[in-house]
């Protein structure tokens, strides 16, 4: 070990050291093995004889960093330095800092050894290898190309997209050999598939080694977690693997709850963030090295490195969870599209609802409808009723109450039988306050913020904070106030005194429920949080809608509906007296959906007009926010493809003071503005790498105001 690494530092502090531990400190290095040359410059330490050379992608995730560096490969690295495995390089020395023909200095950093090479097209001095962190080869050849896939697509770099893929190392994880895989499982039967019309000869496809391509709408109740596990079950059954995609944990807990009935233990991989990073990496790694072939997991276990892969799977696909929160902020289906065409597999999408990117799959002919008979959808679907803003003007009871006469009486009717959920559009207390006479929102006097009502009775402003005590309605004159609002704490609480003798439950950020009795209870429950009720609901009551769809998003229908169905889902069927009112403008289209459960209908039309409007996903879109000024200078220097649309820019709406930011918002005290770049169909690669070159060619500069890109946003407005 060289002085520059401190030796004398520690000799100094021996010499303070007793006797007794300067003899232990002597043995030890009478023990100890010959040194080797330090994992940090390998200086004059003899290169590899057979290909010494190692392709290096470094862990810095900035677009003109975006490629492949070359490193030179000392010999007592060559036997771990393979194709895959972790290494630390050093990375920023410039030219003149060369000693022995070898380039020294720079920083320390991670990153994964891609190839070896005989020589380099880099014709000056290389830097050696610092060290090979594992032997473990984490990054294969179709990991890599699905990780470039996706970086070209969402325009960002391939670092970004390999932090998503790949998992934190675990050293003791990494120790424990995985188990042995087992041989096949048997060809399932198709069981409750044959409720579809084509569902049978999805799954014997499968089996047969076949790659069949569906967007499933699936019958309302608990089933669909068993037929996912049937479709796993017969992908297996040809010796392929199979990965399952799901928003969240609850989901993905039914799904391998599915799975070990059907298959038993061993057969498959539960990646979810829940199961800690040791325990997932141990999963992880078991995959890799294909002990186990079939993954359910989360929005991370997309890039799950199953071997030969025969089927993906995705379950309500309009989730937000699906949506990756960090860069290049991928999509789940859009991830699970391009592993289906890169590994030539099956490709099921599904859910209780159906979106817009699903009737396009289908519209196009990429893949074929899996639907039941509307005599079956009839069988299995809940009765849906609608109370309407005639309704509401009508009905004392929902002006005291805010609980409409209907669905006061669906609640006590479905009491009797079970359990009744109830859904509101937002958690919490604080509910938006709003004329009870003309329903104009309620607006502070001073600064023309919502007024809301806080725990107590109080009406305080949402934006300056200040208590509002004598409020009168500028448009028609009321001083009385309604909840425009209402979260589920509140709900909770109003319904304990209609039906006090109810225990009721919520199931909300705070504490989400994942199942609950079937005895009688009120649970009142937000979006995505609605628990599995045992036997299914007698009733639910879906209040607010208006709320849903009154959103100012291109997705407010199509989302509200999804919202609604997966609730409804949960409900028994009509036969057995399950009932649905639903607390919306009967005649809007996405509550005639809900009314016929024709999810698929509503989707097709959806799909229609943004075709005639240009509107994703039938075109292409891309976000660049940032200040106005570096929102400009970023417009005048890209070179946009000659068919691009500029649209904008326009101010970024800003989170009110004391609120949380929202993903993609400008930071405290900033005010951005966003520009959309829309291109036609078959021009969104262009699109992408037109604004990759740009933002590369910024961060190249450096000192320019950063803004941000994004392919495809979610929240276009």
């Amino acid at each position: 070990m060289s002085s520059e690494n401190g030796q004398g530092d520690g000799g100094a502090a021996a010499e303070g050291a007793p006797p007794e531990q300067l003899a232990l400190i002597r043995e030890s290095v009478r023990r100890a093995k010959t040194p080797r040359a330090k994992p940090r410059t390998w200086r004059g330490a003899a290169l590899a004889e057979e290909l010494p050379v190692a392709r290096v992608l470094v862990d810095k995730g900035v677009l003109h960093l975006d490629r492949y560096f070359d490193y030179a490969v000392p010999a007592e690295l060559d036997a771990d330095a393979q194709p895959g495995v972790r290494v630390r390089v050093r990375f920023g020395a410039g030219r003149g800092r060369v000693r022995e023909g070898r380039r020294e200095g720079g920083g320390l950093i991670d990153g994964f050894l891609v190839e070896r090479l005989a020589t380099s097209d880099y014709s000056g001095p290389l830097a050696a290898l610092a060290q090979v962190v594992s032997p473990e080869p984490v990054l294969s050849e179709e990991l890599l190309g699905l990780a470039r896939a996706v970086a070209d697509r969402y325009a960002g770099s391939l670092a970004d997209v390999l932090q998503l893929a790949v998992p934190p190392r675990n050293a003791r994880a990494e120790q424990r050999p995985s188990p042995a895989p087992l041989p096949p499982p048997g060809a399932p039967e198709a069981g409750s598939w044959g409720r579809y019309e084509r569902g049978a000869a999805f799954v014997e496809s499968l089996a047969s080694g076949g790659a069949p391509r569906a967007v499933w709408n699936a019958l309302p109740g608990p089933r669909w977690s068993e037929e996912l596990a049937r479709a796993v079950a017969a992908t297996l059954a040809s010796g392929r693997g199979a990965l399952v995609v799901v928003p969240d944990g609850r989901a993905a807990a039914r799904v391998d709850a599915a799975l070990t009935a059907l298959l038993g233990e061993g057969r498959h991989a539960l990646l979810t963030a829940d199961a800690g990073p040791e325990k997932r990496y141990r999963e992880w790694l078991a995959v890799r090295r294909g002990s186990v072939r079939a993954v359910v997991g989360t929005r991370a276990a997309m890039f799950a490195p199953v071997r030969n892969l025969g089927l993906v799977a995705l379950w309500d696909d309009g989730d937000d969870s699906h949506s990756e929160l960090h860069a290049p902020q991928p999509h789940a289906r859009e991830v699970l599209l391009l592993r289906a065409a890169q590994d030539k597999c099956g490709f099921l999408m599904g859910g209780w609802s159906c979106t817009v990117e699903g009737a396009q799959l289908v519209e196009s002919g990429w893949a074929r409808p899996l639907t039941a008979a509307r005599e079956q959808v009839r069988h299995s679907a809940p009765l849906v009723r609608t109370v309407g803003d005639q309704d509401l003007a009508r009905d004392e009871a929902a002006r005291a109450a805010r609980l409409p006469t209907l669905a006061w009486q669906a609640a006590r009717e479905g009491l009797r039988h079970g359990p009744v959920l109830v859904q509101v559009p937002r958690r919490g207390y604080v509910p938006r306050m709003a004329c009870a006479q003309c329903r104009a929102a309620a607006r502070c006097r001073h600064c023309s913020g919502p007024l809301e009502a806080r725990d107590g009775g109080a009406v305080w402003c949402g934006w300056c904070g200040r208590e509002e005590s004598a409020w009168h309605c500028p448009e028609c004159g009321s001083f009385r106030l309604r909840a425009q609002v209402v979260g589920a704490r509140r709900t909770a609480e109003e319904l304990g005194r209609a039906f006090p003798a109810v225990p009721v439950r919520t199931s909300g950020r705070e504490q989400v429920l994942d199942t609950v009795p079937g005895a009688p209870a009120l649970v009142v429950s937000t979006p995505g949080a609605e628990p599995v009720a045992e036997g299914g609901y007698a009733a639910a009551l879906l209040l607010d809608g208006w709320a849903m769809l009154g959103r100012p998003d291109l997705r407010a229908g199509e989302d509200a509906l999804r919202r609604w169905i997966a609730a409804a889902a949960l409900v028994r069927p009509s036969e057995e007296g399950g009932t649905v009112v639903v607390v919306a403008e009967p005649t809007l289209r996405p509550v005639q959906a809900l009314v016929r459960w024709d999810p698929v209908g509503h989707a097709v039309r959806e799909l229609s007009e943004r075709a005639e409007l240009g509107f994703p996903p039938v075109s292409r879109m891309a976000a660049v926010s940032g200040t106005a000024e570096a929102v400009a200078a970023f417009l005048e220097a890209v070179e946009l493809p000659s068919e691009a649309e500029l649209l904008g820019p326009v101010p970024v709406p800003t989170a009110p003071a004391g609120r949380p930011r929202r993903p993609g918002a400008p930071p405290p005290g900033e005010e951005w503005e966003r520009a959309l770049l829309r291109v036609p169909p078959g021009r969104g690669a262009a699109l992408a790498a037109a604004l990759k070159a740009a933002q590369a060619a910024r961060m190249a500069r450096g000192g320019e105001e950063a803004v941000r890109v994004r392919i495809d946003p979610p929240d276009i407005g």
